[in-house]
Formats: C-alpha cells, structure tokens, sequence
C-alpha cells in the first residue's frame, strides 16, 4: 500500500505542480479573452436561462434526450459532492488558507472554459442506437482526424472510466463511509463503514438500472432540495460567527501569497502547495476543463448551444462560489480548523462546534444526498465512455464493477484515495483540454454569432 501511495503521490507531483495548472489556468484566461469575459457579460442571462427552466415535473424523453433543466440539475449533481464538503475541508488542511483564493481565480476562468464544454458537447452530440450521446470523445475525434484523434478519443474514454466510474465513486463513497463512521462514533454505536457502502451501492444499482430516465427524474428532485437544504444550515452556522467573517477573508488573501504570515513556517505550506491543492480541489469540486459534465449537455433540448453554454456556467458559479465557499467560511469562521480533523471530519467539526450532535448528523446527511447525486452522474458520465469503448455490451459489466467500488471505497483510507482520484482526474484533463484549444475558433464564432442576433 505505501509502495502504492508512493507512485501515486510522484505521478500527482509531476501533474499538478505545473502542468495542469498551466493547462486548465492558461485555457480559462485564454477563452475568457477570446470570448471577452462572458462569464461576466452573459451572468445574468445564463441564470435566467437556468431558473426559467426550472422544473421538479421529471418525466420521460425521447431518445435518451433530457429538459434543460434536468441536464443542468446532472450536472451540477456532478459537480455539487464530496468536494464541496470533504474537498474544501482537505484544500484547507493541504494547501491552507490561501488554497481558496486559488480556487476562486480557477473557478472563474474556469466559467469560461466550461462555456465552451457545453458548446462543443452540443454542437457534435450524436446519436447511436436510437439514442442521443455526446461528449469530449466526440468532439476530440472532430478536433484531431484521423488515427490522432481516435487515439486521443480512446484515451479520455479510458481515463474518465477510472478517474469517475471508479476511483470518483469510491472517494464519494468514502466520504460518505468517512462521515456517518463520526456520527456512529460519537453515539457509540458499532456500525463497520463496509455496511454503508453496502447499502450505498444497493441504492445506487436501482437507479442504474433505470437508465437515463429514471437518473435525470431522481438528480432533478434532489439536487435542488439538497442544495436548498445545506445552504441554508450553512448561513445559520457563519451568521452566528459573523464577527469572524473578516478576519477569514484576511486569512484566505494573505496565505494565497504569504502561507507563513498565516500558519506559520513550521506549517511547511509554499505558495505553490497553495496553488497545487487550491486548482486541484477546486477542479475535483466544478469539474471545469475536465470533461465529464459535456456528456449531461450533450442530451440537453437546447434551443442553441450557446444558451447551454451559459447554462454550464452558472453551475460552476453555484458550484463553488456559493456551495463550496459556505464549507470554507463555516471552517474558518469557528475555528474547526485546529481542531486535528481532516476532510469530512473537518467539516463536521465546524457545524458540530454550534449545532452539536446536530451538527455532526446534519453534515453526515447532506453529504450522503451529495455524494450519492455525484455517484449518479458520474456513473453516466463513465458509461457513455464505456459503452464508446466496447458497445452496448459493456453496460451492464461497467455498472457492476461501479457498485463493487462503492461498497471497497467504503473502506479505504482517505489520503489514498484522494490521491487516486487527483491522478485520473488530471490525465483526462489533457485530452479534453487539448481539444477545446483546437476547436476555439468554433466556440467564439457561435458566441459572437449569437450575440448579432
């Protein structure tokens, strides 16, 4: 295992200390300029796009196709988990306070490269076997012709497979296993985290077996109340700290630039850890530049691609801008931060600090409807890959392995499992993201077309 933790750790090193950072950073500035800051521009007509869609009516569509909503609400089920509740706490605790300023600059240039996710998804959405997919893979294969570009294609196939489909879902399962392990701990009752997952993985199979259907009619009734839910316990919580609000923004500026004004040199945390941990967990969280949230508004009844486009922005906007930074300030407006805990623990130990035991089973049940709404969608997200690799056939064989690392992910330590899921999720960035550079002139000629009309 240390042997395994070891290899995983260079490989991450290797991909987040720089290259990704330059590669998911460097298209965001690039496409916010080309497209002349759009996420600022067309802000409010994308979120009136988004609630005017609003809708908790479920129901079936033809094709495989989902409403505008119910694609969003994928989505942002994808993207609103673990890590906006675990993620940010192990940003804060990895890469200190600063971490967070570097996932705001990230997450607001990532609105843009996300933009053009969601335009690229529905401009080369296909349909196969009578059903409407769509996805980087397909638009990889229009960016590069030729053998390039299928092999590029496959190789995003197959790291969405493992970095989603597997190890994802075993991290969202682990946080989940991580934070119902603190609420039966503290009321002592003896209950192993493989029980759980067991029943986690139950759930979830049912679901699978629903397809398309029976995924978009559950994400659109729960994330809306789920969100609902943890934002307003969250106000609760900082608004009894309020006075501390200040002094956590002082914080979050100054250890983006100066760490050890902050925590200390004994604390070990450079600007660049800072950077590495704020990029990586900020893209864990939005999941801007990486490719999976395309297939959900691939399927979309888009009345243009660009309207889809300014859909995908907003939902980085709730994502990390609301969800995620009320995680960050409940942590840092009560002091959880000194209090040992890591990941979940940490964010249950913020809420328990004002709600007691409240508090811990509140975290533990918003965290189980987050991450349980990510395992949706990110098993979808991996079987459109999956049934791109190997057919149809490939279905039921990939959702059978998805439920067994629900339930192993359970069980597992948390460093190594963030760890894996940081390398996969870093490997398929690059092909996607070497795509949406190749087709940028697509994206900007349909931005601009639209706005002429």
């Amino acid at each position: 295992m240390n042997t395994l933790m070891s290899i995983v750790s260079k490989g991450n090193n290797f991909l987040w200390s720089f290259l990704l950072l330059v590669l998911l950073c460097g298209t965001g500035i690039y496409y916010t300029i080309r497209l002349k800051f759009i996420q600022v521009r067309k802000f409010r007509e994308g979120c009136r796009i988004v609630f005017g869609h609003f809708s908790l009516k479920g129901g079936k569509n033809a094709n495989g196709e989902m409403s505008p909503f119910q694609s969003i609400a994928t989505a942002i089920a994808a993207q609103v988990g673990t890590g906006n509740l675990a993620g940010a706490a192990t940003a804060l605790i990895g890469g200190g306070p600063g971490a967070i300023f570097w996932m705001w600059v990230s997450a607001f240039f990532g609105m843009a490269t996300i933009y053009a996710e969601a335009v690229l998804a529905q401009n080369y959405k296909t349909e196969v076997n009578g059903e409407v997919t769509g996805g980087p893979v397909y638009y990889i294969k229009a960016a590069f012709k030729g053998t390039f570009g299928k092999v590029l294609a496959a190789l995003f196939a197959v790291f969405i497979v493992l970095a989603l489909g597997f190890m994802g879902n075993m991290v969202q399962s682990n946080s989940i296993g991580a934070a119902f392990s603190e609420v039966f701990g503290y009321f002592n009752i003896n209950v192993p985290p493989v029980a759980v997952g067991i029943v986690l993985a139950a759930f979830a199979a049912f679901i699978f077996l629903g397809g398309t259907d029976r995924l978009a009619a559950v994400v659109e009734k729960l994330v809306p109340i789920m969100a609902g839910v943890y934002i307003v316990g969250s106000i609760v919580l900082i608004l009894m700290h309020i006075t501390a609000v200040p002094a956590a923004f002082a914080q979050i500026f100054t250890a983006a630039f100066n760490p050890q004004a902050v925590l200390g040199a004994g604390a070990g945390i450079t600007v660049r850890e800072a950077i590495r941990y704020g990029v990586a967990r900020g893209l864990f969280s939005n999941e801007a530049g990486m490719g999976s949230t395309p297939h959900a508004h691939a399927r979309a009844k888009a009345k243009t691609p660009h309207e889809q486009g300014l859909c995908a922005m907003i939902s980085v906007f709730i994502d990390t801008f609301i969800i995620l930074n009320l995680t960050v300030f409940s942590i840092l407006t009560t002091g959880a931060m000194s209090s040992g805990k890591d990941g979940t623990a940490l964010t249950q130990a913020a809420f328990m600090d004002s709600f007691g035991a409240f508090g811990l089973v509140f975290v533990a049940v918003c965290l189980l409807f987050f991450a349980f709404s990510t395992i949706l969608s990110w098993h979808f997200f991996g079987m459109v890959n999956a049934k791109y690799l190997f057919g149809e056939k490939a279905e039921k064989v990939y959702s059978l392995i998805v439920v067994i690392c629900i339930v192993i992910g359970s069980t597992l330590k948390v460093a190594l499992v963030w760890d894996l899921a940081d390398f996969f999720n870093g490997l398929m960035v690059i092909p996607n993201i070497l795509a949406l550079l190749a087709l940028s002139g697509l994206v900007v000629r349909q931005a601009k077309s639209h706005e002429k009309k």
